[in-house]
C-alpha cells in the first residue's frame, strides 16, 4: 500500500521466488484509474498496449458487425493490455520502493477462532496485525475458514469452457501481411462463434500477439484437437492458429462458483479471487482485485478514530460485494450471448449488435461499461464516508452469526 496511506505492511506470499508467470493482462479504465491514484499508471502504460476499439466480428467469414470504443470520453481513462510478467514487476518494484516487508514461502493456513488478526503459516510460525488482508486466490484457506464461519460451504460448478492463452511472436509473422496487420494495430479483434469464441491484440508494444481461446475443453490441449474446434472458422482465424508452437497453449479450466454469504469476519478481509473468482468474459477480474485495493485503501485510512476495524472493513464490504457481485453475473450472461449456436437467437443477436444499440456481448456494450467501467469506487467512499460508516455499524448490531467453532 502506497506510504501516503501510512500503514506499515507485511506481505505474506506462498511462492518461494518471484517470478514472471502467465500470459496477458487486460487493466480496464477502472482499474487504471485506481492506478493512477496510486502513481504506477504511467509504468503501466509505457509497458503497455492501450486498446483503441475492439472489433466484433463473425467466426467464420471475419464479417464486422460493429466496433466498440475501448476508451469512452466517460471514462476518460486508457484500456491497457500488458504482459503479467510486468504487471508483477511495477508492482514489485513498487513494494520494494516502499520497504514494505516481503515473506517469501510463507502459506497463510489458519487464522484464530476470532479472526482478530492472527494467522499462521504451514510451518507453524504465527503473526499478529490489525488487519488481516487474505489475496490468496480461490483456494485461499481464510475463505474456506470465513465462510465456515458463516454457515456457507462453496461450491465450484463446472462450465464446461477452458480458456487457451497463446502468445504469437513477431518473427513467426514475418511472412504473413494479414497477421503483421493485426500485430501493428492497438484493435482488438472478438470473433464470436457456436460453442467459443477468440479475443486477441498484440501486446508488448507489438512484439507479441496474444490470443485467447474460450470453448468446451476437449480430451487434450495439444494444438491439432484446438485446430480441430476452429476448422469452420475463418482463414485468418485458422492461419493465425497455424502458427501456435506444440506445447505452448497454456489451459485454465473455467469453473463459477456461488457467492459467500460475507467477504469479512472481524478483523479478516477478503479481496480479488477469495472473495469474487471470476469468468474472463468481461475481463474485470484483475480490475475488480484492484478496485478492492483501491476502497481498502480508502476505508483503512478515512478519518475517524471512533470508527473501529471491523466496522471499516464492513464499509468495504458494503461497497465491493453487490457491485463484485453483479459483474460476475453479467460474464456469464455474456458467455451465452458469445457462444450461440448458429440459428434464430444468433441473427438476433447480430441484429442488436449491428444496429449499434444496447449489445449483448456486454463486455462492448456502451452503457454496461458506463457501469463497469466509469464507477468510480474510491470517491463513492470519500463522499459517503459518513453515511457508510452509520449504514455498516447498523449492519454489524443486526448481523447474528452461527457457531461453528
Amino acid at each position: 500500500m502506497h506510504s501516503s496511506f501510512r500503514h506499515h505492511v507485511t506481505i505474506l506470499e506462498r511462492v518461494h521466488e518471484i517470478a514472471e508467470v502467465g500470459a496477458e493482462i487486460q487493466i480496464a479504465p477502472n482499474a487504471a484509474r485506481i492506478l493512477g491514484r496510486f502513481g504506477i499508471l504511467p509504468e503501466v502504460v509505457n509497458k503497455a498496449n492501450v486498446l483503441e476499439k475492439n472489433s466484433l466480428r463473425r467466426y467464420e467469414n471475419d464479417e464486422e458487425l460493429d466496433t466498440a470504443p475501448l476508451m469512452p470520453k466517460s471514462t476518460t481513462r486508457p484500456l491497457c493490455v500488458i504482459h503479467r510478467g510486468d504487471l508483477q514487476s511495477i508492482l514489485l518494484n513498487a513494494v520494494l520502493k516502499e520497504k514494505i516487508d516481503l515473506k517469501l514461502n510463507s502459506r497463510v493456513v489458519s487464522a484464530d477462532a476470532e479472526f482478530s488478526g492472527k494467522v499462521q503459516l504451514t510451518t507453524g510460525e504465527e503473526f499478529a496485525a490489525d488487519v488481516v488482508i487474505a489475496a490468496d486466490g480461490i483456494k485461499s484457506d481464510l475463505r474456506r475458514l470465513i465462510a465456515k464461519s458463516h454457515g456457507h460451504i462453496g461450491h465450484a460448478q463446472p462450465t464446461g469452457d477452458a480458456a487457451y492463452r497463446i502468445l504469437i511472436p513477431r518473427k513467426d509473422l514475418e511472412n504473413d501481411s494479414d497477421a503483421l496487420e493485426l500485430l501493428g494495430s492497438n484493435v482488438g479483434m472478438r470473433w464470436m462463434g457456436p460453442g467459443g469464441h477468440i479475443m486477441a491484440y498484440p501486446i508488448k508494444n507489438n512484439a507479441l500477439y496474444n490470443m485467447v481461446l474460450l470453448h468446451p475443453k476437449p480430451p487434450g490441449k495439444v494444438k491439432k484437437e484446438i485446430q480441430n474446434f476452429y476448422e469452420q472458422w475463418s482463414p485468418l482465424v485458422r492461419k493465425l492458429l497455424s502458427y501456435v508452437p506444440e506445447g505452448e497453449v497454456k489451459e485454465w479450466t473455467l469453473n463459477s462458483h456461488t457467492f459467500l454469504p460475507s467477504w469479512v469476519e472481524n478483523r479478516t478481509v477478503l479481496k480479488g479471487d477469495a472473495c469474487h473468482p471470476m469468468l474472463p468474459y468481461v475481463a474485470q477480474g484483475a480490475a475488480h482485485a484492484i478496485e478492492d485495493a483501491g476502497v481498502l485503501a480508502c476505508v483503512l485510512s478515512l478519518s475517524g478514530e471512533d470508527v473501529d476495524i471491523p466496522t471499516r472493513l464492513k464499509v468495504y464490504e458494503i461497497i465491493r460485494k453487490e457491485r463484485a457481485e453483479k459483474i460476475q453475473s453479467s460474464a456469464a450472461e455474456t458467455r451465452l450471448a458469445l457462444h450461440l449456436p448458429d440459428g434464430e437467437k444468433q441473427r438476433q443477436r447480430d441484429k442488436a449488435i449491428r444496429s449499434g444499440g444496447k449489445s449483448p456481448d456486454l463486455w462492448a456494450d456502451k452503457s454496461w461499461q458506463q457501469f463497469m467501467w466509469g464507477t468510480d469506487v474510491m470517491k463513492q467512499i470519500v463522499d459517503g464516508w459518513n453515511d457508510l460508516v452509520h449504514q455498516a455499524s447498523e449492519a454489524s448490531l443486526s448481523t447474528v452469526r452461527p457457531s461453528v467453532f
